[in-house]
């Protein structure tokens, strides 16, 4: 299926398989507090999974590859939550901006990212080509599910 781009794939999928290259490719440099840091302070606990530094990072390239150009504030709101006030109503809240602002770094080291214009980060050519890659494989793997299920 020729011209598949991340668009044509589910969110969570794509994610999934963007995060297992990361880490398969072990180019992404994982800062040495991730198994102890919250992701805001919405949150009570650090996030279990090993990888979530992989995942957030999929995430985070996924959005920029969808936006023209996105700044850690914009990644903040996406990322954010509900806190939990007690018996007071609930309010949403950014994410931590430390852990979104660390993760782009990490992909403009590796080259999936570059700044933009006019501030920002943007998607580079390599990361495009890459993203585009993985969501053809992704597709393609769908499709073996379907003609299995039959």
């Amino acid at each position: 299926m020729p011209g598949v781009s991340v668009r044509d794939v589910d969110a969570q999928k794509f994610i999934e398989a963007y995060a297992a290259f990361l880490k398969r490719q072990g180019k992404l440099p994982v800062p040495g507090w991730v198994d102890t840091v919250k992701t805001g302070h919405s949150k009570e606990l650090p996030p279990q999974s090993m990888d979530w530094f992989y995942v957030r990072a999929a995430a985070v390239a996924r959005h920029v590859y969808l936006r023209k150009s996105v700044g850690v504030g914009r990644l903040r709101k996406a990322h954010g939550g509900q806190k939990n006030r007690g018996s007071c109503p609930s309010h949403h809240v950014d994410a931590s901006g430390s852990v979104d602002r660390k993760v782009m770094q990490a992909l403009e080291k590796i080259g999936v990212l570059e700044e933009g214009l006019k501030g920002g980060r943007r998607i580079s050519q390599q990361g495009q080509r890459d993203l585009d890659r993985i969501a053809q494989t992704t597709v393609e793997e769908e499709e073996e599910e379907e003609e299995d299920d039959e």
